[in-house]
């Protein structure tokens, strides 16, 4: 689970492996967008049904609102379809794909700005962070560290939040996270770094680790 992954990630234990994306059948999602530029609707729902769930993930760990990210993902998807015929590679859908997802997510936090310092927990989605709960009292504990961590995730500063996501969540090399963010490859690396250094104080008591 995603809060798993973020804790792993500030105890050092994660550090993003691209080649979990890569696909033995790119070429047939790649005659997939060449079938959507002409206009066929099948190949494109196809599209959709293979890259919804990461999509509609990253945008609900950028706005920490369910309902919403489902909301931001219908809206990446409409663009993407729009806008199909711009893309030059299409090897790298993903990576674009990704970029406007991000762009989606990040004009949405800018709408909602007033209420960007609460934090918004789906109660439904805590419970099922965790597969394991071996008594009623550790899964107490897991649900409490679960909020722990999406409240953290929830105060990073958008920047930090947003290359922590995609490197930890995601897993996407630091070449897809420039391309897709438009940020300096030194400004990717500092911001992961903060954003594990500021995880890993906010969580460590939860964590057992000692100053």
């Amino acid at each position: 689970m995603m809060e798993r992954l973020a804790i792993e990630a500030v105890r050092g234990g994660v550090d993003g492996r691209p080649d979990v994306h890569a696909k033995p059948a790119m070429n047939s999602v790649e005659h997939l967008i060449v079938r959507a530029r002409e206009g066929d609707e099948e190949a494109f729902r196809l599209i959709f049904e293979r890259y919804s769930r990461p999509i509609i993930s990253f945008i609900y760990d950028m706005v920490n609102d369910r309902a919403h990210a489902e909301e931001l993902t219908q809206e990446t998807f409409v663009r993407a379809h729009r806008h199909l015929a711009a893309l030059r590679e299409e090897a790298k859908f993903a990576t674009w794909l990704f970029s406007i997802a991000k762009n989606v997510a990040r004009e949405s936090l800018r709408t909602a700005h007033s209420r960007s310092q609460k934090v918004s927990l789906d109660d439904e989605a805590v419970q099922e962070l965790s597969d394991e709960r071996p008594s009623p009292a550790g899964a107490l504990l897991d649900k409490e560290l679960n909020e722990v961590v999406r409240r953290a995730l929830a105060g990073l500063e958008e920047d930090k939040r947003l290359v922590f996501t995609l490197k930890v969540f995601q897993q996407r090399s630091y070449e897809e996270i420039v391309e897709i963010t438009g940020f300096s490859l030194p400004k990717v690396k500092t911001d992961l770094h903060r954003a594990r250094t500021e995880l890993r104080r906010r969580i460590r008591p939860y964590l057992g680790v000692q100053e």
